[in-house]
């Protein structure tokens, strides 16, 4: 089965993608299967050059670099207005941009530490999918997709990881209120929960981390790949159609049971 969008495989001007967190990690690899699909893609991150890195490969035509901080208003309507001169739409946006903080126990987890978690992970994610909705909303034809990078950590909670922890929980809800409020207008919303795809942020998997029985223990890792697939799955469906929630993580990984 062909999961790319109908207006795609009928030969109209190919989606339009905005991945944010797209310099690195999970964000690098879906926004280059995207661009494999035959999406054309705004990357969205802190760092110009490693946008740039993920950039390398593909089409000038299809690929737009765009140094952006999601926790800043003006810098995400700069981000969504010059996708919209450049290609005039918005299709789909994978809201992938986050940061966790050093494991620390909550009674001595810093304000400032909370602060940045949330301001990142929450409110950024919160204000990308603000200014994509308003621009599906408005733009023809209306709609378009939001696909929200939630982690298992939305589900069940690490150990000493409470702004983590927190932040992802609420991005179920934010998801729960975008799928809401979307049906009036053709947009759809959906999460996906991955668990420890092999990323630089994973590395230290390896030497093991903290469990919820107080021991340390490696834990594996799948290919990245297998997310980017399950991604642009997500994003080829046609809008009548959604993925409201989907978990990928690694088959041994320890989360059935976790806790």
């Amino acid at each position: 089965m062909d999961s790319r969008d109908d207006r795609y495989i009928t030969g109209a001007p190919a989606p339009i993608s905005v991945v944010t967190g797209a310099g690195s990690g999970v964000g690098r690899a879906v926004a280059r299967e995207l661009l494999a699909a035959g999406h054309r893609v705004a990357l969205a991150g802190r760092r110009a050059d490693a946008l740039t890195d993920t950039a390398a490969d593909a089409p000038p035509e299809s690929v737009l670099v765009l140094p952006t901080d999601v926790t800043l208003p003006d810098s995400v309507d700069a981000l969504f207005a010059a996708v919209r001169e450049r290609w005039g739409r918005v299709d789909v946006l994978f809201n992938n941009a986050g940061v966790n903080a050093p494991a620390t126990p909550l009674a001595e987890f810093a304000l400032d530490q909370w602060q940045r978690v949330l301001d990142t992970n929450l409110t950024g994610a919160f204000l990308c999918a603000q200014a994509a909705f308003r621009l599906m909303r408005d733009q023809d034809p209306r709609g378009g997709r939001i696909i929200n990078n939630g982690s298992i950590s939305a589900q069940v909670p690490r150990p000493n990881a409470i702004a983590y922890n927190a932040s992802k929980h609420a991005i179920t809800g934010l998801t729960k209120s975008i799928s809401l409020e979307g049906r009036a207008f053709g947009i759809a919303c959906g999460q996906i929960d991955i668990g420890n795809a092999a990323t630089e942020l994973t590395e230290r998997m390896k030497a093991g981390v903290l469990q919820a029985d107080g021991s340390m223990a490696p834990e594996p890792t799948m290919d990245v790949a297998h997310v980017a697939e399950a991604v642009r799955y997500m994003a080829g469906l046609p809008l009548a159609a959604n993925v409201q929630f989907m978990t990928v993580v690694a088959t041994t990984m320890p989360l059935i049971g976790r806790g």
